[in-house]
């Protein structure tokens, strides 16, 4: 069964696996994916003849590699959360302007997934990238969705997901988390207070819209030397403000 009840298929959940075995590989033969996921030859044959068909995966010899067809899925999903050409723009100018590390992320399933991502001349490297889901509990960005959405569906994420420790600074249990939202919904920002690496510190921002509810969020990670709470208070909140209002105006005229 699924997580909603629901009865499963095992043959798209065999395709499934597939396509996520490409994915982890970027390019594999039938023998390598039959071994690596205790298949059948032949039936992974079948699954990837019926991919190429649908023109979702690409022979070269014998291998086998993800189309860029899902370049094309990506993007058009990307647009359905909010104007990815505006979020992108307000992304890479929040970077430019506060030398940081920006990022744009949504909720899906009890994650955050990031969407857009810049580097400023001063950031300090980090390890995501596009398409990573984090937990919310450790991340500005995921605080500060949290917080904004209705009191059912942020209790429903708390109670289902584990709140594992990622620094030893980071918010472990239910009590704790829901009285750092509070903070969070009266400051208007969350912090991410070295509770997803130690010696980062980052600012979040929700980007709502009237009919959409809670579309992402905006954060700015760097070191915890510049990411002061006097620079947050004084500098970044004002900024990150703005870019979450251009990204719902246009949005909601999009």
């Amino acid at each position: 069964m699924t997580t909603d009840g629901s009865r499963k298929i095992e043959t798209v959940q065999n395709t499934c696996r597939i396509i996520n075995a490409l994915r982890d590989s970027g390019g594999s033969g039938i023998t390598e994916i039959a071994t690596s996921l205790d298949f059948s030859k032949s039936a992974v044959h079948g699954h990837l003849a019926t991919l190429r068909d649908e023109g979702l995966v690409i022979k070269n010899g014998h291998t086998y590699r993800l189309s860029l067809r899902f370049l094309q899925i990506a993007e058009e999903v990307k647009n359905q959360i909010a104007d990815y050409k505006i979020v992108k723009e307000e992304v890479n100018r929040l970077a430019q302007e506060t030398g940081e590390v920006v990022h744009f992320g949504t909720e899906e399933q009890g994650r955050i997934v990031y969407l857009s991502k810049a580097r400023g001349d001063v950031a300090v490297e980090t390890a995501s990238r596009i398409g990573n889901r984090m937990p919310m509990h450790s991340t500005s960005l995921g605080k500060a969705i949290l917080a904004e959405l209705p009191q059912e569906r942020c209790g429903e994420i708390i109670d289902r997901y584990e709140l594992s420790g990622k620094t030893d600074r980071t918010i472990t249990t239910p009590e704790r988390l829901r009285e750092n939202l509070e903070e969070t919904r009266q400051r208007s920002y969350a912090i991410d207070d070295e509770e997803n690496i130690r010696g980062v510190r980052c600012i979040g921002m929700a980007v709502s819209a009237p009919d959409a509810g809670v579309m992402g969020a905006l954060s700015i990670s760097g070191p915890s030397k510049r990411m002061t709470d006097e620079r947050m208070d004084e500098e970044l909140e004002d900024k990150i403000a703005q870019a979450a209002n251009v990204i719902e105006v246009n949005s909601r005229y999009s």
